[in-house]
């Protein structure tokens, strides 16, 4: 593809106008979530979402989330049932994404579901999206805003990283103040299946549904987006579980027990600090010269760790 001049807007009125009017030309335009930055298209543009793939090198296998203002906008483009619309309205606007049926009249381009019969939405809470939602006033298919495979963004410089050239614009609302994607879930006959791990704990939503939630199968994770065993990884190879660095190796330390660590996720053994910090550590810690590893130290799997262990497991797993 030829080089594109990506330019920054800023988070204002006439940034927002702008990167609305380039979305309903077809462009592909980056910008923030409460949970990461998204590289938006027009979800009803066929033409838009095959230069999100191609921008991202991304699998055409791999379905897209669809961004939208309100559950209003999204029971335009799915069928919601009544775990469904418990959840929107407990989560949403917020860092939960749904998969639900396709509406056959939706007119989301098909490479947005990858071919499924279903569909997964969200309604993030960040008002720099939010303002851009409804000044473009439809659906945006928005993946995270870094190549296939690579850390996600959490904030706008992130984004210039790795797609400046590729993309029309990066839309400036700071740092994400979640900085791990959205949990993925799917109502199923028996309860709620998770997908995905992410900003919204499985204990607040088993709370919401009163069912604990199931493992997902390998034809319902097939719906869902982001799902890659390796994913999220830096160039460094990255080793979990690690109390002690090794030589030659950077650590990525989390709680008051990690004095000698290159950076600590939450000196505090905060879950909410380290998720925020998480893919920003592993880009610094990546750029650092003269290190052969990552080695980060035991994080607890419960509430927003869980999100937190899936993402580093899949950045440690082997590279394709």
């Amino acid at each position: 593809m030829d080089p594109l001049n990506t330019i920054m807007l800023q988070d204002n009125a006439m940034g927002v106008r702008a990167a609305a009017d380039m979305l309903r030309r077809g462009g592909l335009v980056a910008f923030p979530t409460e949970t990461v930055y998204g590289l938006g298209a027009d979800a009803a543009n066929a033409v838009a979402v095959a230069a999100i793939y191609a921008a991202k090198s991304r699998p055409t296998l791999n379905p897209l989330i669809i961004h939208v203002a309100d559950l209003s906008a999204a029971q335009q483009y799915g069928v919601f049932d009544d775990i469904s619309l418990k959840l929107a309205a407990a989560f949403w606007p917020g860092p939960l994404s749904l998969v639900v049926p396709l509406r056959g009249d939706s007119g989301l381009a098909p490479a947005v579901s990858a071919g499924a019969d279903t569909v997964a939405i969200r309604v993030p809470a960040n008002p720099v999206a939010q303002a851009l939602l409804k000044s473009f006033d439809s659906a945006l298919a928005a993946p995270s805003a870094n190549m296939s495979g690579q850390v996600s963004p959490t904030c706008a410089a992130h984004v210039m990283q790795g797609l400046s050239g590729r993309i029309d614009a990066v839309l400036d609302g700071g740092n994400c103040i979640v900085g791990l994607e959205s949990t993925i879930v799917r109502a199923t006959p028996n309860g709620v299946a998770l997908l995905r791990a992410g900003g919204a704990s499985v204990e607040d939503i088993a709370a919401v549904t009163g069912a604990d939630l199931g493992a997902a199968t390998p034809e319902k994770t097939r719906r869902s987006p982001g799902l890659m065993a390796s994913h999220y990884a830096p160039r460094m190879a990255v080793h979990l579980n690690v109390k002690r660095p090794r030589d030659g190796h950077l650590w990525l330390g989390f709680g008051p027990h990690c004095e000698n660590a290159d950076l600590n996720l939450s000196p505090e053994g905060n879950l909410s600090e380290a998720a925020a910090n998480l893919f920003a550590y592993l880009r610094i810690l990546d750029a650092k010269a003269g290190k052969t590893a990552i080695d980060v130290a035991p994080i607890p799997v419960s509430g927003l760790g869980l999100a937190i262990a899936d993402r580093l497991r899949r950045a440690a797993a082997p590279r394709p």
